[in-house]
């Protein structure tokens, strides 16, 4: 018998208050390592710490309660696999990039920079939507691969992941829609120029997708062969 999805307001609320507290950390750890210090692979490195910590947090906390997808493209995936989540995908994507919104605005304000304000970082050009592609669609294989293990298990591979691929991309690994919109506003280390969004969502979107189908040819097979 499935078990039944917890509460739904539990779980929206779950998935806004863990964006919020992601985009918290990614932005102001940008902030922070900005103040610090003016080497850029020194800022690079707290910026990847900081989120990769967080993370792994978020994911044991939250998802016994909303499965702590924090992220439209994972939702996205979970909701074509045929979960339990299908009707509530659309409040899940809702409550993502609203958290995300707050959690900008949270960083700015525990760093008395002004709340409303634009990204200005350039991140444009094809290497750059491949590099979102490649990390979206390794992000899906990271949770896939760890499907039915620990939730710790889970949570450190995908924080390990995105620490990992906030390296070797050339994006630093946003991998996420929600995540992407709310770091436009900002103007940090951590941002991006609200006309460079567009094409990072649509490459993890697509990222996203490639890294379903993927998941379902390798893990499926491999299911099968262990029954």
């Amino acid at each position: 018998m499935r078990a039944e999805p917890p509460p739904l307001g539990k779980a929206i609320a779950a998935e806004a208050l863990g964006t919020a507290l992601l985009l918290a950390a990614v932005v102001g750890s940008g902030i922070m390592a900005e103040r610090l210090t003016h080497d850029a692979a020194l800022a690079l490195l707290c910026n990847t710490a900081a989120t990769a910590a967080m993370l792994f947090v978020l994911i044991v906390v939250f998802a016994p309660i909303s499965g702590a997808h924090f992220n439209p493209a994972v939702t996205m995936v979970v909701a074509r696999d045929g979960k339990p989540l299908g009707k509530r995908a659309l409040l899940y994507v809702l409550a993502q990039v609203a958290g995300g919104i707050a959690g900008v605005w949270l960083a700015h304000a525990m760093f008395g920079e002004p709340l409303f304000a634009w990204g200005i970082k350039v991140r444009t050009g094809f290497g750059q939507a491949l590099a979102e592609g490649v990390a979206t669609f390794g992000l899906v294989l990271a949770i896939a691969g760890t499907k039915g293990r620990p939730r710790e298990t889970v949570a450190g591979a995908v924080a390990l992941y995105i620490a990992g691929a906030y390296w070797f991309t050339a994006s630093t690994s946003f991998a996420n829609p929600a995540v992407t919109l709310a770091r436009a506003l900002t103007p940090s280390f951590a941002g991006i120029r609200p006309a460079d969004a567009p094409i990072f969502i649509a490459a993890q979107f697509a990222g996203a997708f490639l890294g379903f189908l993927a998941a379902r040819f390798l893990f499926d097979v491999r299911e099968a062969r262990q029954q």
